[in-house]
């Protein structure tokens, strides 16, 4: 076929007579790459500041854990000199890691049931609308962003065995005939149904110091999901002629399960890190000698960097595998759901 000026298209052939054909560009592929190059480099400032930050500290953490290192030497050490497992066998073989483990094992249990406890009870109390809920709300939020220091001091003041507001209390209403030192006694013995019950007073203190600091945290995550639940199922229920309790049992708490199972992984890996709370109230004595403490006493009293480097390494490791256990059973919890 011709072109209306009778001639034919010339079309570029190769040495053996085969049409060439020009090779074909891919935009959307040079596209992919570009947006890829800019992913890449409006990452790469945040990717620098966290491996210096978070990723290189961590890694010189576990080295030292393996290093003859004391406080006075830390700047002439080479950094893959003295490699030994003497911190690790002295951490592993000594007695106060694993009473300290035990003290750290049941603050963090106790202080994560207790600060959920309240949060869900706060977040039930303020569920339904009243005059003045907005400002409960605000009040109850007080404990988590007050300053650590500014409510440690009010607690230890508050529980002073001389002039504290609460053994005042106490030997006024309830007939207490000394003060109890909430703060510096490890165990006292009650007398229940005549028997004698050894009660940690200290560590039973600091416990409830912990929930009722961070009760806020769970209170929001709770009240957020009261909020987004449906009143249909609930209502339903109490005209099936459910009581109050068995809705909350068999309507509310299910659908709060994940909420509550979230803030338990949550809160159980800040708590079984805490140092700040029980540094400020007891120092880590009359029981409440905590792992976090014990690696602080081995930086500050000993200068043992090396061997608090591995108590810390050994809590991690007890950590990952205490949440992988964890996630374990309520992966297992979810199937037979």
């Amino acid at each position: 076929m011709s072109l209306a000026g009778g001639t034919k298209p010339v079309v570029p052939t190769t040495e053996g007579g085969a049409p060439l054909v020009p090779p074909r560009r891919s935009g959307r592929r040079t596209l992919t790459r570009r947006d890829a190059r800019t992913g890449l480099l409006l990452v790469s400032p945040t990717f620098i500041i966290v491996l210096a930050v978070v990723v290189v500290p961590l890694l010189w953490s576990v080295l030292i854990a393996f290093q003859r290192l004391r406080l006075i030497n830390v700047g002439r050490q080479g950094i893959f000199e003295d490699l030994t497992l003497d911190n690790i066998t002295r951490v592993l073989g000594s007695s106060t890691l694993w009473s300290s483990l035990w003290i750290t094992l049941v603050y963090t249990v106790g202080s994560v049931v207790f600060a959920i406890l309240l949060g869900l009870i706060a977040a039930l109390a303020v569920r339904k609308p009243f005059r003045g809920r907005t400002l409960v709300r605000a009040a109850f939020l007080l404990p988590y962003v007050a300053p650590v220091v500014a409510v440690t001091f009010i607690w230890r003041v508050m529980l002073n065995p001389e002039f504290g507001i609460v053994n005042e209390a106490g030997r006024t209403f309830l007939g207490w005939n000394e003060g109890i030192p909430f703060l510096s006694q490890t165990r006292a013995v009650w007398e229940v149904l005549g028997a004698e019950v050894p009660v940690p007073t200290a560590l039973l203190t600091v416990i409830a110091f912990e929930g009722w600091r961070y009760f806020p945290f769970a209170f929001l995550f709770l009240m957020a999901r009261l909020e987004a639940m449906s009143s249909e199922p609930e209502e339903a229920a109490l005209v099936d002629g459910a009581t109050p309790w068995q809705t909350f049992r068999f309507v509310v708490l299910p659908q709060l399960m994940p909420i509550i199972a979230l803030l338990a992984v949550l809160r159980s890996i800040w708590t079984f890190n805490e140092f700040d709370d029980i540094f400020l109230l007891t120092g880590g004595a009359a029981g409440t000698g905590v792992a976090s403490v014990r690696v602080y006493e081995l930086l500050t009293v000993q200068r043992n960097v090396g061997a608090a480097a591995a108590q810390s390494l050994v809590l991690a490791v007890v950590l990952v595998i205490l949440l992988t256990i964890y996630g374990l059973m309520l992966r297992r919890r979810g199937e037979r759901a």
